[in-house]
């Protein structure tokens, strides 16, 4: 029996095939190891970390225009912002693995956009946030640690024609 190129009498995986894959298993077993660990430590670094950076968000942190530095000027500012921007951009792209690994793959992606500086930064935030499962969690997490919700910027209004 045949459905539009798939065959059932021909097998997934040959023999040939299973004992290739089995030899690749282990003459990379330490690249395996260190890949296990990398994901271990990452799961366990955003149970930790996520909850502990969205409880640190000021309430109004989606509704403020205003982008408050206080290091700005001083000699800690471009250290404090490379330094800064490099902890986000690990946390996003370790969110994004987190999408197909064990994990807070969204929260983490929001926590590493909250970091990391780059023009439209808050918009991309606030859609993110809008979805109401995303805001629920965030808003659960910060009741949880005794924190008042985030407090949630007005719709953009339609221009009538």
């Amino acid at each position: 029996m045949q459905f539009q190129g798939f065959s059932c009498k021909k097998p997934v995986m040959t023999l040939p095939d299973a004992h290739a894959l089995i030899e690749w298993v282990r003459s990379h077993q330490t690249l395996l190891e260190w890949a296990g660990l990398a994901s271990l430590f990452m799961f366990v670094g955003s149970l930790v970390a996520v909850p502990t950076l969205i409880v640190a968000l000021p309430p109004h942190y989606l509704t403020d225009r205003t982008d408050a530095n206080p290091l700005r000027g001083t000699l800690w500012h471009w250290p404090v912002l490379v330094v800064k921007n490099l902890l986000g951009a690990v946390l996003i792209v370790a969110g994004i693995a987190m999408l197909v690994l064990p994990g807070q793959g969204v929260l983490t992606i929001c926590i590493g956009l909250v970091i990391v500086n780059f023009p439209g930064k808050k918009a991309i935030i606030r859609r993110i946030l809008g979805n109401p499962r995303v805001l629920r969690t965030v808003n659960r997490i910060r009741l949880q640690s005794g924190r008042p919700p985030l407090e949630q910027p007005e719709p953009k209004q339609s221009i009538p024609l």
